[in-house]
């Protein structure tokens, strides 16, 4: 086998298909020189010919060098040399290379990630994965929208976790918090109604300013005069609206009742505890919104919403906060279908474009990434990418991301559980198939039981 380099960057190279060595994803030894390969294909009748990219710096252009596999002492050696000075996240080991564990860049979530795998790929698993190494190797504060409950238990470490390792872990993980909707006191999942912008609570009762003038002035007179902040409940306050002999603001407790909202169990006027305040300075080092705990639609739209409101309001702050958005196709969609749904895009937007001066970093997951508001999707320098049958969404992805090589990104449509191509800031320089595992908590979510089969 022999490979040749015209910029001393990338290499090509033919090889016999019988007994080829070289896959795509995997390391070669050009000379001496360490590669990566990133696509091997048939050429003509018992040929093969690849591609990939040389790992070492400086490399002058090159021809005719024999190629074969790397060992995997050579391999570890470079990762070695890569290897973050701190905060490296050991999540799991290569593919190809059975055994040599690798680390994640935690410095690397200062940019933007998209995590995505179809339903059935590990993405919840893995995802819960990096989110543990960050609590253990970083001091970075991490807020979860978790719409399927899945994250809840992050503080509670698995039997069989080494002993000492559970110590750092319960320790990193020391005043986690989890609010709940169906919880009571501290723990309960709820949102202040006076707390909201006037943009927000508008776009709760489908207000449109120039639609709906009177009594979007209503509420904006409403406002400024507190009367809200004087009721103890959404319904009561929706109870005084009714009773008032002002038509502008009967017709707005008639809103407030005809659509249900003052109903909603997630509102609340004066407690105290409530998401807005969750993310606030001095609030704990790690929470989960449980999203999935709320009844209704609008609940759980409003909830993500104002975190993602409040986080953007206290900018200024630059405190760094990961902000973790699963099944973000229902968070900030690309084609929003109500007035909430599209304010909390255009936060996550935002932040996507600006947040990152203001030490605001998404994390955005999903099984569905045409359906996540694509602004934000373009924003991300970090891809962790698990089993992908859909060439459609690879396509996209591709497009989308165009950092992440794209016959790497084929590869996906063949792996197995728990598998991810990782690429980006996170990867130690170079796009790695990685498989992650184990875990150090407990899971919160759960498989449907299969005893009906």
């Amino acid at each position: 086998m022999r490979a040749s380099s015209v910029d001393g960057r990338r290499f090509s190279f033919t090889s016999p298909i019988d007994g080829l060595e070289l896959r795509p994803g995997g390391y070669a030894l050009c000379g001496d020189h360490l590669g990566q390969v990133h696509e091997v294909q048939a050429a003509e009748e018992g040929r093969a010919r690849g591609a990939g990219v040389l790992l070492a710096e400086g490399v002058a252009p090159f021809h005719d060098l024999p190629i074969e596999a790397a060992a995997q002492d050579r391999v570890a050696a470079w990762l070695e040399s890569v290897r973050p000075a701190r905060a490296a996240l050991d999540v799991g080991e290569l593919v190809l290379q059975p055994g040599l564990r690798f680390a994640l860049d935690g410095t690397g979530f200062d940019r933007h990630t998209f995590f995505c795998g179809q339903s059935g790929s590990g993405k919840t698993y893995a995802l819960g994965t990096v989110l543990e190494r960050l609590l253990l190797e970083t001091s970075l504060r991490i807020v979860v929208l978790d719409p399927n409950s899945d994250f809840a238990r992050l503080d509670a470490v698995r039997d069989g976790v080494d002993e000492e390792l559970a110590s750092r872990y319960r320790a990193a993980t020391e005043g986690f918090e989890v609010r709940r909707g169906d919880a009571q006191g501290p723990d309960r999942l709820h949102v202040r109604f006076v707390d909201c912008d006037p943009d927000e609570q508008a776009a709760v009762l489908r207000l449109d300013p120039i639609a709906d003038a009177e009594e979007y002035g209503t509420l904006v007179d409403l406002l400024d005069s507190g009367l809200e902040r004087s009721s103890d409940s959404t319904e009561a306050l929706a109870q005084k609206l009714l009773q008032s002999k002002r038509q502008e603001q009967h017709k707005l407790g008639a809103r407030l009742r005809n659509l249900g909202v003052y109903r909603w169990p997630v509102w609340s006027t004066g407690d105290a505890g409530s998401v807005q305040d969750l993310v606030a300075a001095g609030g704990p080092r790690a929470a989960v919104v449980d999203l999935g705990s709320l009844a209704s639609p609008g609940e759980k739209a409003i909830a993500g919403e104002s975190v993602l409101a409040a986080l953007w309001r206290r900018r200024a702050e630059r405190e760094p906060i990961l902000i973790v958005i699963d099944e973000a196709h229902n968070v900030c969609p690309r084609e929003p279908t109500d007035p909430v749904a599209e304010l909390a895009t255009e936060h996550a937007a935002r932040i996507a474009a600006e947040g990152r001066k203001f030490g605001l970093y998404l994390l955005v997951s999903t099984q569905r990434p045409q359906r996540v508001n694509e602004l934000v999707v373009s924003q991300c320098d970090n891809l962790v990418l698990m089993r992908m049958a859909s060439t459609g969404d690879l396509d996209w992805v591709a497009r989308t991301l165009s950092y992440a090589p794209k016959p790497l990104l084929e590869e996906t449509t063949a792996f197995g559980q728990g598998h991810a191509l990782v690429a980006g800031k996170i990867a130690s320089h170079h796009p790695a198939l990685v498989r992650f595992g184990p875990r150090l908590a407990e899971e919160g979510g759960g498989d449907v039981p299969t005893t009906w089969a």
